[in-house]
């Protein structure tokens, strides 16, 4: 292993994270109207030199959440989803989203549900408690709350040590993932 590098900046906060959208409208009702990020900025160009040499005509959303950060997506005029990745469950690459409190986090599964969108949570995972869904593109999300402190039996191991020393214990366990999958307890307690 290389050694690490020294860090010469700092990472001010998340502007955007983008994904491709399939329907540009349904996208816009979605973010907009139901869960009230409003569309702040567009750009609607051929080619881009952040697009790697290829012609491509676009449409790049950018809907802004109350801190000022954006999630964004690109139509490319195709009505074709993102494919998932064939080695990936659909649960593991997803966005979580941060609300107010735990009244806005069940108010918004009522949204979410009331409008066809299934739910599954709240879970409590100790740090956070969250809800997942997928949006009309089908991206799995998480709408998420802090719960500093808190530990839920079956959820996780509670550790006192330090995230860098649960980093060292998973380098060292991580080629038994599978077996110790085997093992769990397939009925926590939520």
């Amino acid at each position: 292993m290389t050694a690490r590098p020294q860090h010469t900046f700092d990472v001010k906060g998340l502007h955007h994270f983008a994904y491709k959208c399939q329907d540009p409208v349904r996208t816009r009702w979605f973010y907009e109207d139901l869960l009230g990020m409003p569309l702040e900025h567009t750009v609607r160009a051929t080619h881009k030199p952040s697009t790697g040499g290829e012609p491509v005509h676009f449409l790049h959303m950018f809907f802004r959440m109350t801190d000022g950060s954006y999630i964004a997506f690109f139509d490319l005029g195709d009505d074709e989803a993102s494919q998932p990745s064939p080695n990936t469950a659909a649960w593991i690459n997803h966005i979580a989203l941060e609300v107010a409190d735990e009244a806005a986090l069940v108010r918004a599964r009522h949204t979410l549900e009331a409008n066809g969108f299934p739910v599954v949570g709240p879970l409590n995972h100790g740090f956070v408690k969250s809800i997942y869904f997928f949006d009309p593109n089908g991206i799995r999300m998480e709408f998420t709350i802090r719960t500093p402190g808190e530990h839920v039996p079956g959820d996780g191991h509670k550790s006192d040590a330090s995230a860098s020393a649960e980093f060292d214990l998973w380098i060292k366990e991580r080629s038994r993932a599978k077996e110790f999958a085997q093992t769990w307890d397939l009925h926590p307690v939520y």
